[in-house]
């Protein structure tokens, strides 16, 4: 029987009126195996107004008892990560060990905002003035959402709602219809943690969702993970909107090898970072940026191999390193790219567009794919494959591949791998990219720094989770005041200065 995924509002299933659904996969074997809700506008409007009326009673909550129930949401993270990790595999086709990682990045932020009484403690200056103290705080934004995507069901929702509602904000989550029940999941265990109701809440849809959630007037701030062009429209209306928005976008994410790399560290680096989820991250290494022809040969010469013997099945084979892709039209999008590179002159190394599977015939699955001699001006180059492609590009310096990685219109996440102390400085301070790694191939901070790109990577002032987590879910306040003290200075007409008697 085919399962149906609702919404989930002021603490219990909200089925909705939109009497729209769209189909979900299980990716590995082609087939529908779920029917989701997709809310309309009316939809959104009993979301928000759950949330507005939660909002008074939550963020008048002391801190430290919203922090109670952050950590009893991560002890129920723990007990239901096995659960999680299976809702999650199934319906996005990614390993159970790479489902289980990802619920365990997202908990680490949870850990993170359980010491939100600290992290909203203000600044107090005495005495600026004669009698005059200055103090600031953080109050909380208002009713937020957050729009997240589908190659991270579980781990980027709780890179938002925990950071939202530890700052005393209500919170709806809008998560991605194609595999939806993660999200709705974490919300229910919210819920069982003593979230009071109206608190989180979570509506399932498209667009339509989507722009509703964008011009309601009383929500106030937006989080978005996502494309470049959805993204570049989610800020620009939300903006237009009156409302506080951070979108993280796409990538093309390079990694630089020297020719004093440790090249089996490079290869084993490189087989994660590309290959990794199917190469449906943001944060994936897309391509492999070579200095030097002999550098360039040496590396395929040791990736070639590993990338052919890449175990590519579904997500309950223990022997599985890489699943399928998330949908048929993911699969034929990256075949197209493909296939484009090869029709622009780049060689294909290794070729994974045939990979069958037996009683698996039906799945999105794309095997592990090699180019080498790749150019800038091709489309595998320009375009974010999100698949399980790698690209090499040969240049001639290093000098020749920042100013490749500079110029790139993405700047989300880069990593260069080198022996050499002043180059790899070098590296940090000069490029422009948002997230950089030093032998690292996959550079995302841990929950108390925050994640984000430059460029078109990211649209908006602050990044997600970290201090900018907290400046995003919060609003400054300053407050300057003096107490009577017998001394009566009359009537002022400039501002309060340090020098005033």
């Amino acid at each position: 029987m085919t399962r149906e995924i609702f919404h989930y509002i002021d603490g219990k299933k909200f089925t909705g009126t939109s009497e729209r659904f769209a189909d979900v996969y299980n990716p590995a074997i082609g087939e529908v195996e779920g029917k989701v809700a997709l809310a309309n506008a009316a939809d959104v409007r009993v979301a928000v107004e759950s949330a507005k009326a939660a909002l008074p009673g939550w963020s008048s909550t002391p801190p430290a008892k919203r922090a109670q129930v952050l950590f009893r949401f991560r002890d129920l993270l723990m007990k239901n990560m096995d659960k999680l990790a299976e809702l999650l595999s199934r319906e996005h086709g990614k390993t159970l060990a790479d489902a289980k990682g990802s619920v365990t990045r997202g908990l680490e932020v949870v850990e993170f905002a359980c010491g939100i009484a600290h992290l909203l403690k203000g600044e107090f200056s005495e005495s600026v003035a004669n009698g005059v103290d200055v103090h600031s705080t953080r109050q909380p934004v208002g009713v937020c959402a957050g729009i997240t995507p589908f190659n991270f069901p579980a781990m980027v929702p709780m890179w938002m709602f925990p950071m939202a509602i530890a700052c005393g904000n209500t919170f709806i989550l809008k998560p991605s219809e194609r595999d939806p029940s993660c999200g709705i999941r974490l919300v229910e265990l919210m819920s069982e943690a003593g979230l009071p109701d109206g608190v989180l809440n979570a509506v399932n849809g498209d667009k339509e969702a989507v722009d509703a959630l964008l011009t309601d007037p009383d929500v106030s701030a937006i989080s978005f993970v996502g494309s470049t062009p959805i993204g570049r429209y989610i800020y620009a209306t939300g903006c237009a909107n009156g409302k506080r928005v951070q979108a993280l976008c796409g990538a093309k994410n390079h990694m630089v090898i020297m020719p004093d790399a440790d090249m089996d560290q490079v290869v084993d680096a490189a087989m994660g970072a590309a290959y990794g989820s199917a190469g449906e991250r943001c944060m994936a290494i897309s391509v492999a940026v070579a200095v030097g022809d002999e550098t360039a040969d040496r590396f395929i010469e040791k990736l070639a191999p590993r990338v052919r013997s890449l175990k590519v099945g579904p997500y309950n084979d223990p022997e599985t390193e890489m699943g399928p892709v998330i949908t048929r039209q993911s699969k034929e999008k990256i075949l197209g790219l493909i296939d484009s590179g090869i029709e622009q002159g780049a060689e294909l190394v290794v070729d994974g567009r045939e990979v069958t599977l037996q009683g698996y015939e039906n799945g999105f699955f794309v095997g592990g794919c090699l180019f080498d001699k790749v150019t800038a001006e091709m489309d595998i180059y320009q375009q974010e494959i999100f698949g399980p492609v790698l690209n090499v590009v040969r240049t001639k310096s290093y000098d020749d591949a920042v100013t490749m990685i500079n110029e790139n219109a993405f700047g989300n996440g880069t990593a260069i791998f080198t022996r050499d102390g002043d180059t790899a400085r070098d590296f940090s301070k000069n490029i422009s990219v948002g997230m950089v790694g030093v032998n690292v191939p996959i550079p995302v901070p841990v929950a108390y720094h925050s994640f984000g790109g430059w460029k078109d990577s990211l649209f908006g002032d602050h990044s997600v989770h970290g201090m900018e987590g907290v400046r995003f879910y919060t609003k400054l306040k300053t407050v300057t005041s003096r107490w009577p003290s017998g001394i009566r200075q009359g009537a002022a007409f400039n501002f309060v200065s340090g020098s005033d008697d």
